[in-house]
């Protein structure tokens, strides 16, 4: 049986992948000091410290590598990444608390049903059409115990290239109240970038 065709939101990572192998371009992020910026507001938004997080299109744990600078020390790591040479990457880090499993949550939202107390997207929404990335934080609502964490581009300002979409801050917001008791959002870190937490009351 062959194997199925990538899908449209993962086919610029795979061919990142493919030109920068496990270098940060190939996480198409514009800098190493906007992904930290992006982190930070992640880390704001909810403390992970102590806590199951599951990083949904991890990368090369990244995310793991900044909480750990800053003393942030969640109680396990479970990283889901759909691009083999990212995914092992971030195994070749071998963090403490940490696992990595392979899978694309869209196409398999089972994948997001580990028991974490926060499932974290960090950038891995900027490649999705707006029925997917609204399904996807849905299906992410229902799997997590506590939290989700995510930030998306809100303007065109950030979102130069073709494959990347952006989301009217007000429509996400809306979006988030109607799922979530309790929703924060952050929006002083980047111009064209927001990041919501959904919260679940404990």
């Amino acid at each position: 049986m062959s194997a199925a065709a990538p899908q449209p939101y993962l086919e610029p990572y795979l061919r990142a992948a493919r030109q920068f192998g496990a270098g940060f371009s190939a996480l198409l992020w514009a800098s190493p000091k906007t992904q930290r910026a992006r982190f930070d507001a992640i880390r704001r938004a909810y403390d992970p410290h102590g806590k199951s997080v599951l990083d949904a299109g991890c990368g090369r744990a990244d995310y793991m590598e900044f909480l750990l600078s800053r003393d942030v020390l969640p109680a396990d790591y479970i990283g889901l990444e759909a691009v083999e040479t990212l995914a092992a990457a971030a195994e070749a880090k071998a963090f403490p608390s940490t696992r990595i499993i392979r899978g694309d949550f869209v196409r398999d939202p089972a994948k997001l049903f580990v028991g974490a107390d926060v499932i974290v997207f960090s950038g891995s929404l900027n490649t999705m059409d707006a029925g997917t990335f609204y399904d996807t934080l849905r299906r992410a609502h229902e799997a997590t115990a506590h939290a989700v964490v995510f930030n998306f581009l809100s303007s065109s300002a950030l979102a130069g290239r073709a494959y990347l979409t952006w989301h009217h801050r007000e429509r996400v917001e809306a979006f988030a109240q109607r799922t979530a008791p309790e929703v924060i959002v952050l929006e002083d870190y980047l111009q064209g970038d927001c990041t919501i937490a959904m919260l679940k009351r404990e």
